[in-house]
């Protein structure tokens, strides 16, 4: 299939990151959102990090000019039926999420391979709103996606080879190296292994056996990670993590899995981490 212009839905941190590095390897994007306001702001981050990247030599300014000329920005999410694929990334809500594939199966010419960004859900379930599961795929990218190397792809019960044949090769063209998740289980690989960290580290946490920077530095050290498992949280977003953790134990049917108390609280008081709020570390 002949991509050349991706569909982003959503322009928040992954949405902004992805569209950018579609841009940024040649695609035109048409990026969408429910309000102008934010999309302005997602372009203004990527000019921002190109403008640094030309001040640097890393990047020249014809360059940084012709991957924001490739940015289409629109909050009708019709615009999306020129698009020659789709990346959906809007929040890990579910019933958001099939709402959107919905209205994309009808929008979008059948041919078209839909794609989601989900860290954790069920890309079965996400399908199974449209007419064409078998061009329905997971393509989880990382924070910041401009950077991170890696991109899972994961498939659906009905995803076909062809699909996932062909968002492994765009993903590659992104510069991304690439693993397949198999089969469609909550997490996939990363999450799947992450998750249950997290859950273990705050329960440390809880019980009293080390403080927070403590069990981030024995973790670091002792297990060569780039961030603590606290850093971690508070750069994804407390409030995610409490999400996938309790998605986790619903899906599971195990509530070892379940958000610590702690974490709880922590959503209800609102350190929700991110820089928008407290999280283990105050910024």
């Amino acid at each position: 299939m002949n991509i050349k212009t991706i569909g982003v839905v959503g322009a928040g941190t992954m949405g902004t990151g992805i569209a950018h590095l579609a841009a940024m390897s040649g695609y035109d994007v048409i990026l969408r959102d429910i309000d102008m306001a934010f999309i302005d702001r997602s372009i203004k981050n990527m000019d921002r990090l190109m403008s640094r990247s030309v001040e640097k030599g890393k990047m020249t300014e014809d360059a940084r000019q012709a991957t924001l000329a490739r940015i289409k920005a629109t909050t009708e999410l019709e615009d999306l039926a020129s698009a020659d694929f789709v990346i959906e990334v809007v929040l890990e809500k579910m019933d958001l999420k099939r709402e959107v594939f919905q209205a994309l199966d009808r929008i979008c010419r059948p041919e078209v391979i839909l794609s989601t960004n989900t860290s954790s859900m069920s890309i079965t379930e996400i399908a199974a709103t449209t007419s064409r599961p078998d061009k329905v795929c997971g393509m989880h990218f990382f924070n910041p996606a401009q950077i991170m190397r890696l991109c899972e792809i994961i498939r659906g019960i009905k995803s076909s080879d062809e699909t996932i044949a062909t968002a492994t090769e765009l993903a590659r063209a992104f510069g991304k190296t690439t693993v397949e998740v198999k089969k469609d289980s909550p997490g996939f690989i990363v999450n799947r292994i992450m998750i249950p960290q997290n859950v273990e580290a705050a329960r440390l946490l809880q019980e009293g056996v080390a403080s927070v920077e403590d069990i981030d530095t024995a973790i670091k050290l002792g297990l060569n990670y780039p961030m603590g498992p606290f850093e971690l949280m508070d750069f994804t977003g407390v409030d995610i993590n409490h999400a996938v953790m309790e998605y986790f134990a619903d899906e599971f049917r195990d509530s070892q899995y379940g958000a610590p108390q702690i974490i709880k609280q922590m959503v209800r008081a609102g350190k929700l981490g991110k820089k928008s709020g407290e999280g283990f570390y105050k910024y």
